[in-house]
């Protein structure tokens, strides 16, 4: 095994070993910060009882004479502070400046009497911290005359000891431990605006979905009217010529008969195709079955399907359409589509329509009148003119639709489309 082998092993060894001691120091913080969480009140008299066992034990054992300013300090002033300063930590989360105000008899009490308590200034430090997490940063201003107060008060009670080396060292101390409690602040501040704005991006994601569900139903809906519908007006109409034929010209009767089987086809095709691309799963793995959407170029096709349905439609046609843009030969294919399948519903017996198409280099146009009763319904409650107004919108267009102005009768719609392709040419 080569030497470079070696190293990268015992190299992979040690990176993994390291990030294994993190994850579990991380695993063991955050098993805290829940604990803590969770059970704020368990974890405060838990820090209590450690702090007055520890202050208990170190008063019992004398060690704090060893660094008291003065070893002959009475025990019952050290008794008192052991006590004192612990029972100030409880409510350091909720009123962390009142309680460092509680501390300042304490203080001054051990700073009289000298007995320099190491556990008072861990209580202290734990109460600034939590002032520097939890209040304003100007509320750090309040704090350092509490804590600086017994600092000089000790050092003028016991000069010979020197106050310059312990004043500093015990201010330094504090400043640390605040800059730490405004460390942790900014960064629990900093991880919940992460969490805010993770939270804002999942409901932005849902609303974005929920309006892309919307406008699909939406498109479903129309393309299913636009095909459903016509198809089946032709049918109608087809049906309604060959019933009144059947009495006269049985010939007719089955030229309607079978002009109704090629709609009825025609339309399950269209309507097979379009389940096919819904659905999730095509069975077996074959692919949905697709087809062009129509354009302008089979506008014949449907012309003849109208007129065979017993409707005379005069068509006239100006410029170069078929090589227009496919979303808007689609469009205008449509609105023709959806015009005409009004007038065969509504338009009423002797009725008759016009088709006029037009194409310059800055736009495309479309009107389809027909002479029908004027009473047409505004198809308030269908998807008709809606679902015109919807794919007219999509090309920045204008749809104008209602009756002819007096003394005609009858029913106009007028398309515009700006064609942005051929101003670029």
């Amino acid at each position: 095994m080569s030497r470079a082998r070696v190293s990268g092993m015992y190299d992979g060894g040690a990176e993994g070993g390291n990030r294994s001691l993190t994850h579990l120091i991380n695993r063991a913080a955050q098993r805290i910060s829940g604990f803590d969480a969770s059970h704020p009140t368990v974890w405060d008299l838990l820090l209590t009882g450690c702090l007055l066992l520890a202050g208990t034990v170190d008063l019992a054992g004398g060690g704090w004479r060893s660094v008291a300013p003065s070893p002959e300090a009475p025990i019952w002033a050290a008794a008192v502070c052991t006590v004192g300063f612990p029972l100030t930590v409880p409510l350091r989360r909720t009123r962390p400046l009142a309680m460092l105000l509680a501390t300042l008899p304490f203080a001054l009490l051990q700073a009289w009497s000298g007995t320099g308590l190491q556990i008072a200034v861990f209580c202290q430090l734990i109460i600034v911290f939590n002032i520097a997490l939890r209040l304003p940063v100007r509320q750090l201003g309040l704090a350092a005359p509490l804590l600086a107060v017994p600092l000089v008060v000790a050092a003028a009670r016991f000069p010979e000891d020197g106050w310059v080396i312990p004043l500093q060292s015990s201010l330094t101390s504090y400043a640390v431990v605040a800059m730490l409690g405004i460390v942790v602040r900014t960064r629990q501040e900093y991880t919940a605006s992460l969490r805010e704005r993770a939270r804002q991006l999942e409901i932005e994601r849902d609303q974005q979905a929920q309006l892309a569900a919307a406008a699909e139903r939406s498109r479903i809906a129309r393309e299913m009217h636009d095909i459903l519908g016509h198809n089946l007006s032709v049918i109608t109409g087809l049906a309604d010529g060959g019933a009144y034929a059947a009495k006269k010209n049985p010939q007719r009767a089955t030229e309607a008969l079978d002009a109704i089987a090629t709609t009825s086809r025609q339309a399950l095709t269209e309507l097979r195709r379009l389940l096919g691309i819904l659905q999730n799963d095509a069975p077996h793995g074959a692919p949905a079955e697709l087809s062009p959407q129509p354009g302008l170029g089979e506008l014949d096709q449907l012309i003849d399907g109208v007129r065979a349905a017993g409707l005379p439609v005069h068509v006239t046609v100006t410029g170069d359409l078929e090589t227009a843009p496919t979303g808007r030969q689609l469009t205008v294919y449509r609105v023709v589509q959806e015009a005409l399948t009004n007038t065969l519903k509504h338009g009423g017996p002797g009725a008759t329509a016009r088709v006029t198409l037009s194409r310059t280099p800055g736009s495309i146009t479309a009107e389809i009148t027909d002479t029908g009763r004027p009473t047409t319904p505004t198809g308030t409650g269908g998807r008709g003119i809606t679902g015109m107004r919807e794919r007219t919108a999509l090309y920045a267009g204008t749809l104008d639709v209602g009756p002819l102005p007096p003394p005609d009768s009858g029913w106009r719609v007028h398309l515009h489309l700006p064609n942005d392709e051929d101003q670029r040419l």
